[in-house]
Order: structure tokens, then C-alpha cells, then sequence
């Protein structure tokens, strides 16, 4: 969850570093999907004709939900007709042409499920706007059906989660059909701090659609690639600190990250309590939104503290404030001194903001928020302390199978399988979380307290009192740099600190395509108070009707920025 930059057992599915093709799923189930899909098979990226349509097949490419939804509710697509073309479009594109490897496992029921919601939409109607919209979940997001959960580590192929993650069974209930999970920073990008963004032992590498050699980022890096792909209608990522909205400006989509606990963390691989949330990843910010109000809902099993306590007048329709002109009276704070002087996404944040005052903003300095060096090092401690009481508990519910069952023992397995699991960076972090004490002590209360104090009550909540803002506007980072599996990411940019700063007061915060240097997508981010999602989405809607930025892949090998 957390982008390097800021800081008899089932052996099926079996993935890249054991010498087998990606997306590798069970031969019974895999020829099943294949000979389903045969008729969808695409011509490859920039040949597939009218925006991604086959002769055979419905119109997918770069296609939102409302038009997703309008083919099956016109008879021009089913649910299962959307799910083959979109499983023919991942064996084009994800395993074969640019191969971008975004997708670890595919559902071998998926076809089967869509049939069901056709029949049903038949019969009853539809559930509601994600009824047979086919979507993909990032792979440490617990499914209890015939797919693995594994957060990327080899360590946990075979094991099993006894129930779906409640964010899953929002899914289900809301008529979407998971496809399949997709590849992740291993263990989101907190086993080791010399990882490469985008790369697990079970999954391999997934590549950037904008540039094949360049890195998507980190830790929701399978799930950024597949939507900027059109490999699904849309995906949840998860995010501790940067790895929704980080891969989302790289790819060129929209990620949102909620306030913590508005969507519920039960069943999710964790990091940290108090900063770990999924959340949606689109291509548009209206589909965001449609996501989120069907992953939004209240678990008892989560912290109530955290999960219950969004305004009780608040609706789960979170598409209702949606506005071409959202933006007009905003008060936006810019956090200006967030950008390197004289980066490369100088040209395009001018943009952005020339955008946001035609379009009736009233633009407002934010000099005074506080920048990660006031609470970084007390972050990286609250990562090693909640760490280790949230995953040792998470692996000690796992079913029988399971063969790790806390943090020793994955490091353990590590150290045994180095070959295919430490090949490229080590688990220095994994070594520190196992080295912690208990919630209960000193020392975690003071560095979590100091955090709070810092991001919330003298960062995010002060300025937006004093200046009276809406929302605070910044970079979101600099473009996908070039990937290496040798010595880690290299990014050369050290603008993080808006998505840093909400990520660490659990506050949300929402990235949106803005422009390109050199051909890689940028973006820029806003943030907000805690549960200020429709406030942040009004905004981010009116920026984006505005500026339209957004481009699909090329798919090209290489650029030169």
C-alpha cells in the first residue's frame, strides 16, 4: 500500500519467477475462458478498430460504466458478453502484445457469475449501477471462492481466507462481477526498502501501458496499469500512504483514497491500522464515484471507531454532487511549495491551476502546511508497530492450508525460497516489524499521536480552518520513471507531500489526469477534511470536465521526457 517513493494445498494458480506465463490459471478453467473468449480476440493495441470493438464483440476500449450499463440495458451486451471481451482483451494485451502483466488471477467462475446477473437482470432488473459490471481487485484483498489471496508473496499461494473481505461482499451484493485479482508491490511495498514498484514473487513485473519500460508505481501498480489498459470497467487499490494515488498519475487515471474506515478494512492484507483504506480506481472521476458508494457500507468486524463514524446523513450514492460546475465559489488552498522547483510538471500545474480559476475557483496560497520531514520517521514507526499486530492476526486466520502463520515465518520462508522471493531486494522492514513490541507500547502511542498532531490538528484541519478552503490542490508527483529491478526505484522527485500528508492524518484525497511530459501522463491531486469525499469529487469532476486531459496507452517501448 505504500509507494517506495515515500518511504492437499492448491499450487494453481502459478506465476512468473517459477518459470510459468502470467495469468496462469488452472488448465480446465483457463481453456474454459480462452474457448469463451476466442470470439473476442483483439487485433492488439492501436488495431483493434472503433475504440477497441472486435467483429464479434462489444465495445469496451476506454468505455465508462454508464455506457457499459446502457449496452446491456439496450440488448447490444451482456454481463458475459462483457466479460469475454474483456478476457480476450487481457490475453491481448496483458499477456501477449505489450504483455504488461497486470492481472495475477483470473476468476474461473466469472462467466458463470455473469450468466447468473443476466438471467437475474431478466427476470428482476437490475441491482443498481454495477449490476454485471465487470471489475478486478488488487491481490491482498481476501476473497473466499477459487482464487488466491497473497498480497504477491509466494508465501501465501495455497493458504485461504475463511470469508470474503466486507468490501467483496459489497461487490457481490451490488451485482459486480470480480474478474480476477491484479498484481501489487509484494506485501504493498513494505517488505523491503529497496523494492521496485510494481514487482512481487508471485506476480513478476507489471509494466507502464505509457511506456513498457517505465514503472507504474507503487503498491496498487496491477491495478493502475489494467484500468488505463481497459482491462476491466474499473478496480479497487488500496493505499496506506501514495499507492492509490501514485499509480492512478502515472497510468493516467483517477484514484480515490477515502477517509480511513469509510470503506471497511476487514479481510484486507493490513499495514496500518490507523492509515490502510482501498478505494476505487477509473478512468473517469464519475465512475470513482459509482464505485465507491457500492464499497461503502458499515462492518461490524472493523473498528467502529473509525468505520462508523462518517455523518449519519450520508448517502451510499456518492454520484449525486456531480457537477460541471463544481468548481465554481470553491475555495482551493495550493499547496504551491509541494512542487520541486522547476520539475517538470511545472508547465502542467500552471495548467491546472489557469484551469481551476476559468472555471470560477477562488485560488488561495497554503504555504504553512507541514511537510513530511515534521513526521516521517514517526510514520515509518507506526508501519512497524501496527504491522506486526495486524498481519500476524490476519495469517493466523487463514484455513488449514496456510503455511506462514505471522511475520517470523514469512521471513523465514523468504530466506528458504531467496532464490525466487529475494532476488532482486531484501525484507528489512518485514525484519523490523517482527522485531516490535505490542500496541500498548510507549512508544506507539507517542509516534501515532504525533502524526495526528502534526497532519491533522496542525497541517490539514489548521490551514483549511484559517483559510476557510474546500479542498487543497497539488502535484501528485512527477511522471512513471524508468523501472530497474536492481537497486529499487529511483524517481527523482521529492514532491509527495500533499498525498503524504492526507495518507498520514487518514484524510481523503482523489488524483485526476491533468497533462503529460514528454508522453507520460501527470496529474494533480486535492485533498480534504475527513469525510469531505463528496466535497473532494464535486471539485475533482469540474476540473476534470474542464481540462479533459485524460489519453489512453500507446504502448510504446520507450520515450524520452
Amino acid at each position: 500500500m505504500i509507494p517506495l517513493e515515500r518511504l492437499a494445498i492448491v499450487r494453481c494458480p502459478i506465476f512468473p519467477g517459477n518459470g510459468i506465463k502470467p495469468m496462469e490459471t488452472c488448465s480446465s478453467s483457463r481453456r474454459g475462458f480462452l474457448a469463451a473468449g476466442a470470439g473476442f480476440a483483439l487485433l492488439g493495441p492501436g488495431k483493434s478498430g472503433a475504440r477497441g470493438q472486435s467483429s464479434s464483440g462489444p465495445l469496451i476500449e476506454e468505455q465508462d460504466l454508464a455506457s457499459l450499463r446502457l449496452a446491456m440495458e439496450s440488448g447490444k451486451a451482456t454481463s458475459r458478453t462483457l466479460v469475454q471481451a474483456y478476457l480476450a482483451r487481457m490475453e491481448a494485451i496483458d499477456r501477449a502484445g505489450p504483455a504488461l502483466n497486470s492481472v495475477i488471477e483470473l476468476n474461473p467462475d466469472a462467466l458463470a457469475i455473469a450468466g447468473d446477473l443476466d438471467r437475474e437482470r431478466q427476470a428482476q432488473g437490475p441491482r443498481g449501477p454495477l449490476h454485471g459490471i465487470p471489475v478486478l481487485i488488487k491481490d491482498n484483498i481476501a476473497t473466499a471462492d477459487k482464487m488466491a489471496t497473497t498480497a504477491g508473496s509466494l508465501a501465501l499461494v495455497g493458504a485461504r481466507p475463511v470469508r470474503d473481505a466486507f468490501l467483496v461482499n459489497r461487490l457481490r451484493k451490488a451485482g459486480a462481477v470480480i474478474l480476477g485479482k491484479t498484481n501489487l508491490s509484494e506485501w504493498a511495498n513494505f517488505r523491503g526498502s529497496n523494492s521496485t514498484s510494481g514487482w512481487s514473487g508471485r506476480g513478476g513485473l507489471t509494466k507502464n501501458p505509457y511506456a513498457l519500460d517505465r514503472n507504474t508505481s507503487g503498491s496498487s501498480s496491477g491495478s493502475a496499469a489494467a484500468v488505463a489498459a481497459s482491462l476491466c470497467a474499473a478496480a479497487v487499490g488500496t493505499e496506506t500512504d501514495g499507492s492509490i494515488l501514485s499509480p492512478s498519475a502515472v497510468n493516467g487515471i483517477v484514484g480515490l483514497k477515502p477517509t480511513v474506515g469509510l470503506i471497511s478494512r476487514s479481510g484486507v492484507i493490513p499495514i496500518s491500522r490507523s492509515q490502510d483504506t482501498a478505494g476505487p480506481m477509473s478512468r473517469t472521476v464519475r465512475d470513482a464515484a459509482i464505485l465507491l458508494s457500492g464499497l461503502v457500507g458499515d462492518d461490524p468486524q472493523d473498528r467502529p471507531d473509525l468505520s462508523r463514524t462518517r455523518p449519519e446523513d450520508d448517502s451510499l450514492d456518492y454520484t449525486r454532487n456531480l457537477l460541471e460546475d463544481g468548481l465554481r465559489g470553491a475555495r482551493i488552498g495550493v499547496a504551491r511549495n509541494y512542487a520541486p522547483s522547476g520539475s517538470k510538471v511545472d508547465t502542467v500545474l500552471a495548467l491546472a491551476l489557469n484551469t481551476l480559476k476559468k472555471q470560477g475557483a477562488i485560488l488561495v496560497e497554503t504555504a504553512e502546511l507541514p511537510h513530511g520531514g515534521q513526521y516521517a520517521e514517526a510514520e515509518l514507526t507506526v508501519f512497524y508497530y501496527e504491522m506486526k499486530a495486524g498481519l500476524n492476526a490476519y495469517l493466523a486466520s487463514l484455513g488449514p492450508n496456510a503455511l506462514v502463520r505471522n511475520v517470523g515465518e514469512v521471513i523465514a520462508f523468504n530466506k528458504k525460497n531467496a532464490a525466487s522471493e529475494l532476488q532482486h531486494f531484501g525484507q528489512d522492514h518485514l525484519e523490523k516489524v517482527a522485531s516490535m513490541g505490542g500496541l500498548d507500547s510507549p512508544e506507539y502511542q507517542k509516534v501515532l499521536a504525533l502524526c495526528r498532531r502534526v497532519t491533522r490538528a496542525e497541517g490539514i484541519d489548521a490551514v483549511m480552518d484559517k483559510l476557510k478552503l474546500d479542498a487543497i490542490v497539488g502535484p501528485c508527483g512527477g511522471p512513471a520513471w524508468l523501472t530497474r529491478l536492481k537497486g529499487g526505484d529511483n524517481t527523482s522527485w521529492g514532491g509527495y507531500d500533499l498525498i503524504g500528508l492526507a495518507a498520514v492524518a487518514g484524510y481523503p484525497s482523489i488524483a485526476v489526469p491533468t497533462g503529460s511530459v514528454g508522453g507520460l501522463p501527470v496529474a494533480v491531486a486535492f485533498a480534504g477534511r475527513a469525510w469531505s469525499e463528496r466535497t473532494l469529487l464535486k471539485i475533482a469532476y469540474g476540473f476534470e470536465q474542464a481540462i479533459r486531459a485524460r489519453r489512453p496507452p500507446k504502448y510504446l517501448a520507450t520515450v524520452n521526457p
